[in-house]
């Protein structure tokens, strides 16, 4: 079983624990820093609007627009400094711990992919994307039967159903790294249908 990623891969495999554990670095961009920087300022003149229209409403002069449009200026601030925050936020790389029995994964914390957000259509997707949860989950030999290298329009994607839930591994990773990832994970777990679709489209 070749436990080697692709040549030029960020990929790495550790062996710190005992079992090996296959470490997907987080897809960040130093670009996305310029973004927080414009926030920042951008939540600066935000601050100053949002005093001066309280003022107004609660002196008893402000209007019923003045109203609404503070409703709506207050959710454009609370998204830009979420925004923010995840920019910031240190990274944390994703996980596939390779147990006898089954992976122990972890999806880790990506900052935020501004240039792929043009790329999602589906809407579930962008608010997924918009708002991503830590995924910690205990994948055993039944649920990685459900393990798929698909074929989609923006490119493959290396899914696992967990109960109701889809789960994206290596989301972060490129269309070779997932295959070659598709391909080990299909050896060593005895997945003969991963290796049928690596390299072609879901059926």
């Amino acid at each position: 079983m070749d436990l080697n990623p692709p040549a030029g891969s960020k990929i790495s495999v550790s062996y710190e624990g005992g079992n090996p554990t296959i470490i997907i670095p987080s897809a960040a961009s130093s670009s996305r820093y310029f973004g927080g920087a414009f926030l920042l300022f951008w939540l600066g003149g935000w601050a100053m609007g949002f005093q001066h229209a309280v003022s107004e409403i609660l002196s008893g002069k402000g209007s019923a627009f003045l109203v609404f449009w503070l409703g709506a200026w207050t959710i454009g601030g609370l998204m830009a400094g979420y925004t923010v925050f995840r920019i910031f936020r240190p990274p944390v790389s994703e996980t596939l711990e390779l147990k006898r029995t089954g992976i122990a994964y972890d999806s880790g914390i990506s900052p935020p992919q501004f240039d792929s957000w043009n790329k999602i259509r589906n809407t579930s997707d962008r608010w997924k994307s918009a708002f991503p949860r830590r995924v910690s989950a205990e994948l055993d030999r039944r649920q990685l039967q459900s393990l798929r290298l698909r074929e989609t329009e923006a490119g493959n994607r290396l899914t696992v159903d967990v109960d109701a839930e889809r789960i994206d591994i290596a989301s972060g990773a490129s269309e070779v790294e997932r295959e070659w990832l598709a391909r080990l994970l299909a050896s060593r777990y005895a997945l003969p249908q991963i290796s049928a679709n690596a390299s072609g489209n879901e059926p």
